[in-house]
């Protein structure tokens, strides 16, 4: 049976289970479009004339956000700038490289790269073979080395390219799975990092904010489908980390049975993110002795993986040098 849009008698695309209403094509992106608005106005997380770094790896999430922020753009004035990290993963990051270019191109927006292999030393290939086995705990997950390196080199790229802030495309599944596995882990002191809004903590950390915070994963994937946007649907090689799968799929389940519970548990982190952030955060910095970043150390954790990556290599007789 065919439903109506709630707002029109148009044919309906979307059933929003969480708020009991359909949306036909136009009113669905209307809809999208209204939530990622409001967020960024509610936090006031863009001002007039600033630059906005966007993260862009070709995905869905951070391909969707360029195409949002454009929107944005139009009716309130502020720069944008696209970059794009290669950690260097040869079966899957040349395809999605080249999409995010072609994002960029298509709405006229500067597009910059940066590589692992440039900036750190190895690619994340090179990594995983120098340092050996995970099933064997020779070495931590991939997903850890490219995480780290990524938020180092992400923040040199925001500074690189003079932005005010740097956009991510962290959507309402990444928050509320990042929420749940931190109190599962008791890493409290993490989720005062991160929250609805950002706080400048040190002038060498160029702030995020996260626009699509408030849009679950499967508008994202549709607004990107409706609207014949090109993206790279394919999953990262490295990405089997079981626990965020596991606390992903208990979610899901959650959602489907209680209709709104992401949204509901999303609202009860944002109340407490004042609170944590207060109590937790380290607004004390020291700065890097290797490469200046701000660090809670001496040195930081992207140069500990660097320096064991090299270590490692050395001992293993292997060379791979800088571009």
């Amino acid at each position: 049976m065919k439903h109506k849009c709630s707002k029109c008698s148009r044919d309906a695309v979307y059933h929003a289970r969480y708020e009991g209403k359909y949306y036909c094509r136009k009113h669905f992106n209307e809809m999208v479009e209204r939530k990622v608005k409001n967020h960024v106005k509610k936090y006031k997380l863009i001002e007039k004339g600033d630059r906005i770094a966007v993260g862009v790896s070709g995905g869905k999430d951070s391909v969707v956000l360029l195409h949002l922020l454009a929107k944005l753009r139009e009716r309130f004035p502020f720069e944008l700038v696209a970059v794009t990290i290669d950690e260097g993963i040869a079966s899957y990051r040349p395809l999605s490289v080249e999409i995010a270019k072609r994002n960029a191109k298509k709405l006229g927006i500067e597009h910059r790269l940066y590589s692992f292999k440039e900036y750190i030393g190895f690619t994340l290939d090179e990594t995983v073979e120098i340092m050996g086995s995970f099933e064997r705990g020779e070495r931590v997950g991939a997903c850890s080395y490219c995480g780290v390196w990524r938020r180092w080199l992400l923040n040199y790229a925001a500074q690189d390219v003079g932005a005010d802030k740097l956009a991510v495309g962290h959507n309402l599944d990444d928050e509320v799975q990042m929420f749940i596995m931190n109190i599962l882990r008791g890493d409290i002191a993490r989720l005062g990092r991160t929250g609805p809004y950002y706080e400048v903590i040190h002038e060498d950390l160029v702030p995020r904010i996260k626009p699509l915070r408030e849009v679950p994963e499967k508008e994202i994937v549709l607004y990107a489908v409706l609207n014949n946007i090109e993206v790279d649907f394919s999953e990262c090689p490295y990405a089997v980390e079981a626990f965020r799968a596991e606390i992903r799929d208990w979610l899901n389940e959650m959602e489907e049975k209680h209709p709104g519970t992401k949204y509901q548990i999303l609202r009860s982190y944002d109340k407490l993110f004042p609170l944590i952030a207060k109590t937790y955060v380290k607004h004390e910095l020291n700065r890097c002795k290797i490469c200046g970043q701000p660090t809670t150390g001496e040195i930081c954790k992207a140069c500990q993986f660097r320096l064991q990556v090299e270590k490692k290599a050395k001992e293993r007789g292997l060379s791979f040098r800088l571009e």
